[in-house]
């Protein structure tokens, strides 16, 4: 018995020196000799030499100056892929790429081809009427609670601003309790249609929006305030003007501009989508060095066009570019934005 149990033992020590031991070693050594690159996490380093990220992995780029990568589900966090799992018939993800193509809509026909649509999307919303009925943000509160809700608890200031509302309004929470005597004292979140259709009321053609201001002593202050213009207004409700005109023909969009992947953590992006943004990126990048945009977009074609690449040789997708690398070589040709 012993002779059995002692050649267990020394075949259990014996594969877990090969298993965790010699063939990670051999892995390793093979993967530094012949692919450090790789098998070092395919990271690269800005023009100061220190790491600034993988090509295997997508991160957020806020400036104008950059090209920007797919949304991400994950927030970009490397150790939290994921997927939105987000279905078409789902509502949330119809707003979800609304909000991201209010603000970058374009005509593609008629007299105002190739102009933005955010100021006459802004015009409709201060003229306050959807389907020809009044209180555009009511309207959308009562359609889509969910949302009204969800911008409520994205902010703490969103929060303490409804919070201030209704303590000038006690007669409306208590309408609110005797008609939902199951919820006795509602939160902040739970009024938040109701809060809706008041405000929609009290200042029609506006939006409860940030607005910072110089404090008095000379630091920003940012407070909620009704708003009809600006950023807020174009996505939040670029669906329901696109509702309110079905025959606009809008400029078509990549589909990656706006969809994440299936990991959120997608490092690439198509030519095409590159080549959308490309006028933001060259207009910007013009205004920081002061020269002709015609001859910067012209340079920055030409960068796109060089780091572009198809899997497979195209056999696994059309030509895609790197964001990273791409905004490292413009980082390089241009210096940091300003």
């Amino acid at each position: 018995m012993w002779r059995a149990v002692s050649k267990s033992l020394w075949l259990l020590l014996f594969s877990l020196v090969l298993v965790c031991g010699i063939y990670p070693a051999f892995l390793w050594s093979v993967g530094q000799a012949f692919w450090p690159f790789q098998a070092n996490g395919s990271i690269l380093n800005g023009p100061d030499g220190k790491p600034v990220g993988s090509l295997l992995v997508a991160q957020p780029f806020t400036k104008d100056e950059y090209f920007q990568p797919r949304p991400s589900a994950a927030s970009y966090d490397g150790t939290a892929s994921t997927s939105s799992a987000l279905a078409v018939s789902n509502y949330a993800l119809r707003d979800r790429v609304a909000r991201q193509i209010g603000p970058i809509a374009v005509y593609d026909a008629g007299v105002k081809s190739g102009e933005q649509v955010a100021p006459d999307l802004e015009a409709w919303f201060q003229a306050d009427r959807f389907h020809g009925q009044p209180g555009i943000v009511a309207q959308w509160a009562d359609a889509h609670n969910s949302l009204a809700q969800a911008w409520v608890t994205s902010d703490p200031t969103h929060s303490a601003y409804v919070d201030a509302w209704t303590n000038t309004h006690p007669e409306v929470i208590a309408q609110f309790v005797k008609d939902n005597p199951a919820t006795p004292h509602p939160m902040a979140a739970d009024l938040a249609v109701v809060f809706f259709e008041h405000f929609s009321k009290d200042h029609p053609g506006s939006f409860p929006s940030a607005v910072t201001h110089t404090g008095a002593a000379g630091k920003p202050v940012t407070d909620i305030e009704p708003v009809s213009q600006g950023a807020d207004i174009q996505s939040i409700f670029f669906d329901m003007w696109l509702g309110d005109h079905p025959s606009v023909r809008l400029r078509a969009i990549p589909g990656d501009y706006v969809t994440t992947s299936g990991s959120g953590l997608d490092p690439d992006i198509t030519l095409q989508n590159a080549e959308y943004q490309l006028d933001r990126v060259a207009t910007k990048w013009a205004q920081d060095l002061k020269r002709d945009p015609t001859v910067v977009r012209g340079e920055i074609e030409s960068i796109v066009k060089a780091h572009a690449f198809s899997p497979g040789d195209g056999l696994f997708g059309g030509p895609m570019v790197n964001v990273l690398e791409l905004n490292l070589a413009l980082r390089s040709r241009f210096g940091p934005p300003s």
